[in-house]
């Protein structure tokens, strides 16, 4: 994320002849231009982490095939990617390609109306996004998966999680927006059943610790009456997981997928001839005036 920062920023120095934000024409050729080098920045992020040579994009693939490629391809050998994971890849993209005024895409939109350049505006959307409270979710959901162990464990945590002296919390589960089940997490699941059934791997055990704690939080009233039902991170983790992308990578891949909702909300804001600097106002709540 460090490295996505600084690149996409970077941009701005690359096509500096084309930062006219007034011009509808300008505004177009930037949205291509970065909808089309995100998968390449986050697949030489991830090899450069690493350590392993670049994998330079192929213009006969798709927009999904070739990030696959990318990412998880080397020099050594050839690389194809089955079409049922690509297509699952590319779901998982269009379900986090937007999501309303959530906090990077109102940082996005925000930097924006101060009329700065489309490559800032999308790294400050980044910088957000990096929070563990934001794209970190599906990493946070998978680590407690992998806490919890396996189904036969479940039943102890969700214990904990009714004990107001405890600590311990459900990941993935209830949501600001979505009081009942998140519309984009029964697709998730639909995918992982269909990416691990593909792969042989229906018995992983934290997808199965999944299914156990999706079953309780269902059918408990403990978590009925609080609106608690899983929400897009509880499977996102297991698939990507599934599709061979390493863990440190999920929020990049989340950036990348929401990279097309955060250019679309900045061009369509530009585009409002009465848009306005953005100024959230304050309540001071602080001591009352004082006689000093």
């Amino acid at each position: 994320m460090a490295v996505m920062v600084g690149v996409v920023g970077a941009l701005s120095a690359f096509y500096h002849e084309a930062l006219d934000i007034q011009s509808a024409e300008d505004r177009e050729l930037n949205a291509i231009r970065l909808i089309a080098k995100m998968p390449t920045i986050v697949a030489m992020c991830y090899k450069y982490s690493v350590g392993l040579p670049f994998m330079q994009p192929q213009n006969k693939l798709s927009y999904v095939e070739n990030f696959m490629r990318m990412l998880l391809a080397t020099p050594c050998e050839e690389f194809v990617a089955n079409p049922v994971l690509v297509r699952a890849l590319e779901k998982f993209l269009i379900l986090h390609a937007d999501h309303e005024q959530n906090a990077s895409t109102s940082t996005v939109r925000l930097a924006g109306s101060s009329g700065a350049n489309p490559y800032a505006c999308i790294t400050a959307g980044i910088a957000c996004l990096w929070g563990s409270a934001h794209g970190g979710a599906n990493e946070a959901v998978l680590n407690m998966f992998q806490k919890i162990g396996t189904p036969s464990n479940v039943s102890v945590y969700i214990a904990k999680v009714k004990d107001k002296d405890d600590a311990f919390k459900l990941s993935g589960v209830g949501h600001q927006v979505y009081k009942k089940y998140d519309p984009r997490a029964k697709i998730m699941r639909e995918l992982c059943f269909e990416v691990l059934g593909e792969l042989n791997l229906l018995d992983d055990l934290l997808f199965q610790t999944a299914l156990e704690i999706e079953r309780i939080v269902l059918e408990d009233a403990y978590f009925v009456s609080r609106e608690m039902y899983p929400k897009i991170d509880f499977y996102s983790g297991i698939l990507l997981r599934a599709l061979g992308i390493p863990t440190n990578m999920f929020t990049a891949i989340f950036a990348m997928a929401r990279s097309i909702g955060w250019i679309s909300q900045w061009d369509e804001m530009i585009s409002d001839p009465n848009q306005r600097i953005g100024r959230p106002r304050q309540l001071y709540c602080g001591v009352p005036e004082r006689n000093v």
